[in-house]
């Protein structure tokens, strides 16, 4: 029997080399003959295949996510079949999860001893936590922040929503597929300042 594997949530703002990470991981289990599978939600649409793919070029294939999706009943037809499970899952993008599917990666540790990497955002645009990241954040067993830097030097934190203008929006859908033409990390700080730029251009002056 294996030994007991672990649920890890690793988050971070967009830029903050997440699937980099990922995919360095990836590399390194496939070199020393380490069983694994790659996941990612079908919400992601940026990609036309089932690739994982970084900021820096380098991808690797994965398995979709419905949202329809039973990621532990797969495991255990898997298994039932005879087939070698994988020692590690590594999941891109898990923001997208519903709370269920984090629930089914728990189980998936938790009766196949498989250890499991959930990467993904820890809040929308308007700092409001998604549902697959807050299920993270109550049940995994480690949470680590992955770092990046505000353009001001600060911490970035919130993954602001940007017009072609650049300036930030707060209102529309929680999810909004984009790169770096809709979207920027910037600390709490550059946030609100920025919002506050932005209100006192839209103020008419009184007549």
């Amino acid at each position: 029997m294996r030994d007991r594997g672990k649920l890890y949530f690793r988050y971070g703002t967009m830029g903050s080399a997440k699937t980099a990470l990922l995919l360095t991981n990836a590399y390194n289990f496939e070199e020393k003959g380490i069983p694994y599978l790659c996941y990612k939600p079908a919400t992601d649409t940026r990609e036309d295949r089932s690739v994982i793919r970084s900021r820096i070029g380098i991808e690797r294939e994965c398995r979709w996510i419905y949202p329809e999706s039973d990621i532990y009943q797969e495991l255990a037809t898997m298994q039932e079949s005879g087939g070698m499970l994988p020692e590690w899952i590594l999941v891109d993008e898990a923001q997208f999860l519903s709370a269920g599917q984090i629930d089914q990666f728990a189980r998936i540790v938790d009766d196949f001893g498989c250890n499991i990497i959930c990467y993904g955002l820890r809040t929308d645009f308007k700092t409001n936590l998604f549902e697959g990241s807050r299920r993270l954040f109550e049940i995994a067993d480690s949470i680590d922040e992955i770092k990046s830097t505000c353009s001001c030097g600060g911490k970035t934190i919130v993954n602001a929503r940007i017009d072609s203008k650049g300036d930030i929006i707060t209102e529309g859908e929680q999810v909004e597929i984009g790169g770096n033409d809709r979207y920027m990390a910037v600390c709490r700080r550059c946030w609100t300042n920025k919002r506050i730029e932005r209100m006192s251009r839209n103020v008419l002056p009184f007549d």
